[in-house]
């Protein structure tokens, strides 16, 4: 799975809010200029955001946005689905079909399983935990651990 860039672009940003915020509104021009990112697509994003309940905006010379709750509070899941970001690893879409016309891939459950344990991860995660860093009991433990070329991504 790829994430596209609404999804990655909007947990940095939150966790950019949730570091350098401090309770205070964060104009996201200096959310743009930290993370070096684009402040008009960040700026559609945030409507998002901000209709999901996830932050406020504050207008005038002090405006900018805050978190609308603690960071340790905000699941990363909730960040993803706000900006419509998928954690779907198949080509088929839900509600039928399959991924060859009618018929399932041979790897469809593989794939579909991939999607189901990073949904999870990603529902267990909080901002806060983004920033403290992951706990360690929250990873794969070291015989779930990837071998190979894919430990090395």
């Amino acid at each position: 799975m790829e994430l596209n860039t609404k999804g990655r672009y909007a947990v940095m940003a939150l966790a950019d809010l949730a570091k350098y915020g401090n309770g205070s509104a964060v104009p996201l021009s200096a959310v743009a200029d930290r993370q070096q990112l684009s402040l008009a697509y960040l700026e559609q994003i945030f409507q998002r955001l901000r209709k999901a309940g996830l932050v406020d905006s504050a207008r005038g010379r002090t405006g900018g946005y805050v978190l609308s709750r603690p960071a340790s509070e905000i699941r990363v899941a909730e960040i993803m689905a706000a900006v419509q970001e998928e954690t779907r690893m198949t080509r088929c879409l839900d509600g039928g079909g399959g991924c060859l016309g009618e018929e399932r891939c041979l790897t469809h459950g593989l794939w579909h399983a991939l999607g189901g344990h990073i949904a999870a991860f990603l529902s267990n995660v909080t901002l806060q935990e983004v920033l403290a860093g992951i706990p360690h009991e929250k990873l794969a433990s070291k015989s779930e651990q990837p071998i190979g070329w894919l430990a090395a991504g």
